[in-house]
């Protein structure tokens, strides 16, 4: 008997969707294949959090060399691209099997799904190059325009830690970056890219609200 386990993954984005579409394609499927679900995980959250902040991080961590992971869906694992191709990446490379009913992808262990981690790791390195290069680009736009870039002179509070870095950061969410990595290209703490984005550019949105 062949040692694995089987998770059943299912994801809804707010308490008003039912699991149980999800789970009734799940059970079909499984039934037709002969597959018997070991272990269900549900969870109500948002696709676009990060994988450690949902239930399906936990089953990441857990999930081991030979398991099978079965959705309905690959948008079940998150509504950005590249944390999907993030993930699966990861799952290949530690050997854990997905696979998806509506769009039918199966990712084991074999040369296909070799060479699709590699096709996952290069696209996502080039959107990270990407995200870097128009950020760039918009730095040097602002400095065009006259916004004056870099920390104030003789500033040395922590909550202007990040002053200088206002027109990068509102790139980097515009462009839908996670403030993990933000934090991380900007070598701070995630807490102090919240803080700063509180106290500093929600204040300047506000004021600008405010003008006649």
């Amino acid at each position: 008997m062949e040692d694995r386990t089987v998770y059943g993954y299912i994801r809804v984005s707010t308490d008003k969707q039912s699991v149980e579409n999800q789970r009734f394609e799940i059970e079909r499927f499984c039934l037709a294949k002969n597959i018997v679900v070991d272990c269900w995980i549900e969870e109500t959250n948002s696709g676009t959090k990060l994988p450690e902040k949902r239930l399906l991080g936990t089953l990441l961590a857990v999930a081991k060399t030979g398991d099978l992971i079965i959705c309905s869906e690959l948008s079940r694992l998150g509504r950005n691209m590249l944390m999907i191709m993030s993930i699966l990446n990861n799952l290949i490379l530690n050997g854990v099997k997905i696979l998806t009913i509506k769009d039918n992808y199966h990712l084991d262990d074999g040369i296909s799904a070799k060479v699709l981690a590699f096709a996952l790791g290069l696209s996502a390195e080039i959107e990270r190059e990407l995200i870097s290069r128009r950020t760039k680009e918009a730095i040097t736009r602002k400095k065009a325009e006259g916004v004056r870039l870099g920390r104030p002179p003789g500033s040395k509070s922590k909550r202007l830690k990040l002053s200088g870095y206002e027109a990068e950061i509102q790139e980097l969410l515009a462009q839908k970056v996670f403030k993990s990595e933000i934090a991380r290209r900007l070598g701070v703490n995630r807490k102090t890219v919240n803080s700063f984005i509180k106290t500093n550019l929600n204040s300047q949105k506000s004021k600008s609200h405010l003008r006649i």
